[in-house]
Parts: structure tokens; sequence; C-alpha cells
């Protein structure tokens, strides 16, 4: 069984980088590119703090990124900003069927697709999968 503690704070330091690499994807399909002034105003955090988080990114290979240039999702980065759109994309069909308001389903949803298990996440499958 794992210590519920510990995955709590894996799920928060994964976290961070589904947000980035989220945003980094959606800045590129609606702007044609991504950069650090964009992900700061969207996120309501300071250039220093994206500057920080997306050389830690680059680290762990998830972008490239040039000084003064666009910042690009590696192929590992696409895959993580995929499964993390396809979670809150579930969350949110989940919460809807349940009578939860719109907004508010999509802001919990936020919240939700980076804590939820494996498990879960297939309970939520089958509960929205129409019966024949």
């Amino acid at each position: 069984m794992t210590n519920r503690f510990q995955r709590t704070r894996d799920d928060h330091s994964r976290e961070r980088a589904e947000d980035y690499v989220e945003l980094i994807d959606s800045l590129t399909h609606d702007k044609g590119e991504a950069r650090a002034v964009d992900m700061a105003d969207r996120l309501g955090i300071s250039h220093v703090s994206v500057s920080r988080t997306l050389q830690r990114l680059k680290r762990d290979g998830y972008v490239t990124m040039e000084p003064y240039r666009s910042i690009f999702l590696t192929d590992k980065g696409k895959a993580l900003a995929g499964a993390a759109r396809e979670r809150h994309d579930l969350v949110l069909r989940f919460l809807l069927a349940l009578g939860v308001p719109a907004e508010v389903a999509d802001t919990d949803a936020e919240g939700i697709e980076h804590h939820v298990s494996d498990e879960t996440l297939a309970a939520m499958r089958k509960f929205l999968k129409p019966t024949p």
C-alpha cells in the first residue's frame, strides 16, 4: 500500500510540471508560440518564477528553449501535456455528469486531475461509458 502522504507529495511535485506543459501546449496552439512572459501573465506569477520552473522542465527533458526565444515541448513534454489534458477532460466530464455546474467543475477538475489515482480514473471512465 502506498503511503498516502508520500503520494500527495509526489503528486504536488508533478502538478507544476503538468500545468506548465499544458500551458505551453495551449499557448503554442493559440498563439503559435509560448513565451515566458505570456506564461507569467496567464499564471499570475512573476517572470522569475516561470523562468525557474522552465529551467527544471528543461533539465528534466520536457522543454527546449533558448534565451529570448520561444519555448517548445519535447516529445516527452507533449506526452505529459496530452496525458494531463486527458485526465482533466475525464474528471471534468465526470463532475458534469454528477450535476456540478460547468464553471465549478472546470475549476475543481484542475485540482483533482493531479491527485486522482489510475483506479479512480478507470471507475470514472466506466461510469461515463454508455451502457448498450
